[in-house]
């Protein structure tokens, strides 16, 4: 199924069951396990249907307990933890035959004005109108994708995303841990800061833990990996539009333990910093 913008836009209109408890579809991806990104920006949104609009999430963190089934629906319970004076805080755990598989904290503020700055985006990094198109990037790479991630990247449609280099997805070649992504939703999002928030959530979890794989010389859907993600964190500084072109800059300090880490400054085009991610992802080498 390729996404329309009412189908993107539909993963995330929950149904609300209860106080505090809500129901999420999965759409038909492609792959075996709900895409992470989804339950990221699905206990979002959940979590902000309780929360005052005028209160703009600053920040998430989450735990993959489960991989997600996606031939039947996720329930979310949200916790209303605090609300105070400036910030609000929930808790949102996701559930699949009657155990979780998800939780999500997330903090919330009102607008303040107070000191800024931020560190700036990477140098000599080539623009999108410089780049291959989406169509021809993926034309390139799918011959070494494993089946269900090409199906799964034929259906974002919506997704245009442009890596500055594919040399991973094409070699053996041992690389530095760090790429650098721009990437854009093509057609008309709503003026709602909230919706661009999850779906910057959905987003994020899209190729981020990748880049622990460089160095080593592999990609993630070797015969002989098992990955997964592990854990998310995402902090949002600014505003954005994701109509825009966004530039999603990765790096993977370390990986050991069977386990790697990746971070990502997310900027828009002219170089301001909107957000911030980091992922804890499985790397673990199979024995059999």
């Amino acid at each position: 199924m390729k996404f329309t913008i009412e189908g993107l836009l539909g993963i995330f209109n929950l149904e609300e069951l209860e106080l505090n408890l809500f129901r999420g579809q999965s759409p038909a991806t492609g792959l075996q396990r709900v895409f992470g990104g989804q339950v990221i920006g699905q206990a979002l949104t959940a979590a902000q249907r309780t929360v005052a609009p005028d209160r703009l999430v600053h920040s998430l963190h989450c735990y993959f307990i489960l991989g997600g089934d996606p031939s039947i629906p996720i329930i979310y319970q949200v916790e209303q933890i605090r609300d105070g004076g400036s910030f609000t805080t929930r808790r949102v755990t996701a559930i699949q035959h009657g155990r979780p598989i998800f939780s999500l904290m997330a903090s919330f503020q009102k607008h303040e004005e107070g000191l800024s700055h931020q560190i700036e985006m990477p140098k000599n990094v080539p623009t999108p109108d410089q780049l291959p198109g989406r169509d021809e990037i993926l034309n390139a790479i799918k011959a070494y994708l494993p089946e269900q991630m090409k199906a799964f990247w034929q259906n974002q449609t919506l997704v245009d995303v442009r890596p500055t280099g594919i040399e991973h997805f094409t070699t053996r070649q041992k690389l530095p841990p760090v790429q650098n992504i721009w990437m854009r939703i093509t057609e008309k999002l709503p003026d709602d800061p909230a919706l661009n928030a999850a779906l910057l959530a959905y987003l994020s979890d899209m190729t981020l833990l990748d880049s622990s794989t460089y160095a080593h010389g592999r990609t993630l859907f070797d015969d002989d990996i098992m990955s997964a993600s592990l854990d998310h964190a995402m902090w949002f500084h600014r505003p954005f539009s994701l109509n825009q072109w966004l530039l999603y800059s990765q790096d993977s300090p370390s990986s050991q333990g069977s386990r790697g880490l990746a971070r990502g400054s997310i900027y828009t085009e002219d170089g301001i910093l909107v957000a911030s991610v980091a992922q804890e992802g499985l790397m673990r080498l199979r024995t059999k």
